[in-house]
């Protein structure tokens, strides 16, 4: 089933939403790694092919694509990295967690992102959590 049509409207909003993300100030790299990762825990085939394709285009190394999933068990992604993923993964695991998004997460991606980066890896994993949610409620699946 396609929503295109009838939530026209939404699908106009979330595009907005992610013409803001593109232009914010966190760099593309570690908007792609996030955007993979939430798509991961949310079983999202659809935007786990969409966000490695992505990724891939721009540039990220197979061995970092590959690593995402274990990304703390891994050496292959920065300290400012491996707190935007921490952020997205407390963020879309919050029933995980009763307090929400614990404040040492909070802290350690302040300590490396400013506050207009911040603004802009909320409203990425806000978004991607969204879209997430709209594709597998409709079953969609990646292009063969």
């Amino acid at each position: 089933m396609s929503i295109r049509k009838p939530a026209a409207e939404g699908m106009k909003a979330m595009l907005a939403l992610e013409a803001y993300i593109g232009g914010s100030p966190v760099p593309e790299t570690t908007l792609h790694l996030l955007k993979l990762r939430v798509s991961q825990i949310n079983g999202c085939g659809f935007c786990v092919d969409m966000h490695a394709r992505e990724a891939r285009q721009s540039g990220v190394s197979d061995q970092r694509l590959f690593g995402v999933a274990a990304w703390r068990d891994t050496p292959f992604f920065s300290d400012e990295e491996r707190a935007a993923l921490a952020l997205a993964e407390a963020a879309t695991r919050l029933a995980d967690n009763p307090d929400g998004v614990p404040d040492a997460v909070w802290d350690e991606v302040a300590d490396h992102y400013d506050e207009e980066q911040l603004a802009g890896l909320v409203m990425a994993i806000a978004a991607i959590n969204a879209w997430n949610r709209i594709n597998v409620t409709l079953r969609n699946e990646p292009a063969a």
